[in-house]
C-alpha cells in the first residue's frame, strides 16, 4: 500500500556516514485535528528525549542549538561559524575534530531553513558513544516543537541540553492526588494524560495489642501516637511535594480505604494552602498505594474535568465490552485495522502510545522492487521478497512513525484517531494484549 504525501516525523535514517538525522516536517497531505496534533508532537518530544538523555560524548563535544521564532536563522549560523573558529584553540585533537564536524554539520542543517518557524528549531549534534570507546556522528533536528521555543541556548558539552524541551512536556493543569489509611500511604499528580505517583510511605502504627489492665490505656496512647506522627509525616511530605507548584495545581483529591482520609482532613495536617484546594467529597478506594491512587483517578474522574485520563479509561473499556461480543464492532491488531479500512468500516482508531514501530519503505538495488514493512528494530534489513538478495536500502522520504501512518490512513476515511497512554489500567492492557492498535467500527466486520 502506498502511502501519500505525509506527516512525516520522528524519522531515523542512517546513511554511509553514519549521520543520523531525525527530522519532523509538514509536507502537506492528511490534516489532523489541532488536539491530536498537539498530542503527537508531545509523543514525538518525548520520544526524542528518551534518546537525547541517554547519549554521551567523549569530552565536551555535543553541540546544543535551540531557536526561538523570533531569532533569524542568518545571525544564527554566523554565530556558529564563530565558534567553528574557536574550536581552532581546543588542545585535544580528537575533541576539536569532534566539535568542529557537529558544528559544521549544524550549520549545514540551517542551510535548509529561511527562517525558525512559528515556533523555533532546536539541533542537537555531535559524536556520541556507541561503545568500545567507538562514536557515531548523531544530528538531531526538531523542528515542528509542540511549543514555542522561549530563549536562545547554545552549549558545548558532554551531555545535550534539552531542558527546553522537557518543559513543553510538563502539563500546566494539574490535580494533586492523596491516598491514606493507618498502614500506608502515598501522593502524586494527575495532569493531562498521566499519573504520577510521587512517594509511597507505610507506617508503623500496631493495628492491635493484646495488653490487658492498666497497660492497656497506655498501649492505646503509644499506636495513636505512632498514627498521628505517621499522618503529620505523610501529610508534610505531600505539601512540601505539591507547594512550589501550587499556581498550578486546579485541587487535591482525598482517597483511602476507610474513616481515616476524612480525619487527616477534618484535623488540619495539610498546609493551610493546600488546605484550600482539597476538593469534596473524598473517595472510597481499596487501597493507598500506587494502586490506590489510580483507583482514586478512576472514581474522581467528574471533578477532574481538566483531565484526560478518565476520558481514555472509558474509551478502553467500551471497546473491551465491545470486543468480546459474537458479532462485535470492534477489531485490533495493525493487519485487521489496516483490512477494516479499506472497507470502510473503521470509525475510531485507539493507538497506545507505547507503539514504538516503523512503517518502513524499502527498494532493491538489484530488481527495483520497492515495497513496505512493519518494523520493530531499526537493525532488521528484510531480504527483497522478489529476488530475495539482501541489496536493498531504506527509502527515508518514504519512511513514517507507524503512529503517523495509521492516523493518516484513519484521517482519509474521517475515522477518529485517540493516543492512549500508557498511565492507567486499561491503557496497559491495550498495548500488552491487543498490540497497542485497536478500533471501533461503524458496523461488525469480520
Amino acid at each position: 500500500m502506498g502511502v501519500p504525501t505525509t506527516y512525516q516525523c520522528l524519522r531515523c535514517v542512517w546513511d554511509e556516514g553514519l549521520k543520523c538525522h531525525i527530522q519532523w516536517q509538514l509536507a502537506g497531505g492528511y490534516s489532523m485535528s489541532d488536539d491530536l496534533e498537539v498530542q503527537q508532537r508531545k509523543l514525538r518530544m518525548r520520544k526524542i528525549l528518551e534518546e537525547v538523555r541517554n547519549m554521551r560524548g567523549m569530552g565536551t563535544e555535543l553541540v546544543s542549538v535551540i531557536i526561538p521564532p523570533e531569532r533569524m536563522i542568518h545571525d544564527v549560523r554566523q554565530q556558529l561559524s564563530q565558534e567553528a573558529g574557536q574550536a581552532a584553540n581546543i588542545k585535544s585533537k580528537s575533541t576539536k575534530k569532534h566539535v568542529t564536524d557537529a558544528i559544521e554539520s549544524a550549520i549545514s542543517t540551517l542551510n535548509r531553513y529561511k527562517t525558525p518557524g512559528d515556533r523555533g528549531i532546536a539541533l542537537f549534534v555531535g559524536h556520541v558513544i556507541v561503545g568500545n570507546n567507538k562514536t557515531r556522528l548523531v544530528s538531531i533536528v526538531v523542528d515542528d516543537p509542540p511549543e514555542p521555543f522561549t530563549s536562545f541556548r547554545y552549549r558545548c558539552d558532554s551531555t545535550f541540553e534539552a531542558s527546553q524541551l522537557e518543559d513543553m512536556l510538563i502539563d500546566r493543569t494539574a490535580y494533586g492526588l492523596f491516598v491514606i489509611d493507618r498502614s500506608e500511604s502515598a501522593y502524586g499528580l494527575a495532569s493531562g494524560k498521566r499519573m504520577h505517583c510521587q512517594e509511597h510511605i507505610t507506617s508503623q502504627v500496631p493495628s492491635k495489642h493484646g495488653r490487658g489492665g492498666q497497660s492497656a490505656q497506655r498501649f492505646e496512647r503509644l499506636i495513636e501516637e505512632a498514627a498521628h506522627n505517621f499522618f503529620k509525616k505523610s501529610a508534610e511530605r505531600a505539601c512540601a511535594y505539591w507547594l512550589p507548584m501550587i499556581e498550578d495545581l486546579k485541587g487535591i483529591i482525598i482517597g483511602g480505604p476507610g474513616a481515616t482520609k476524612d480525619f487527616v482532613v477534618k484535623n488540619d495536617y495539610f498546609h493551610h494552602e493546600i488546605r484550600k484546594l482539597i476538593r469534596e467529597p473524598h473517595f472510597d478506594v481499596g487501597y493507598s498505594n500506587d494502586s490506590g491512587l489510580r483507583e482514586l483517578v478512576q472514581r474522581a474522574g467528574g471533578l477532574m474535568d481538566q483531565i484526560e485520563l478518565d476520558a481514555e479509561r472509558n474509551l478502553v473499556d467500551s471497546f473491551l465490552k465491545e470486543v468480546m461480543q459474537a458479532h462485535p464492532k470492534a477489531t485490533y491488531g495493525e493487519m485487521m485495522f489496516r483490512a477494516a479500512l479499506d472497507q470502510g468500516a473503521v470509525a475510531m482508531l485507539l493507538l497506545s502510545e507505547g507503539l514504538n514501530k516503523r512503517r518502513v519503505t524499502w527498494f532493491c538495488r538489484r530488481c527495483s522492487h520497492e515495497w513496505e514493512t512493519t518494523q520493530n528494530k531499526r537493525t532488521d534489513i528484510p531480504n527483497c521478497p522478489e529476488c530475495e538478495t539482501d541489496d536493498i536500502r531504506e527509502v527515508p522520504d518514504k519512511t513514517l512513525d507507524l503512529i503517523d501512518e495509521l492516523s493518516i490512513l484513519a484521517g482519509h476515511t474521517s475515522a477518529k484517531v485517540t493516543l492512549i497512554s500508557l498511565d492507567t489500567e486499561e491503557g496497559d492492557t491495550l498495548y500488552g494484549s491487543f498490540g497497542g492498535i485497536a478500533a471501533m467500527l461503524r458496523y461488525a466486520w469480520t
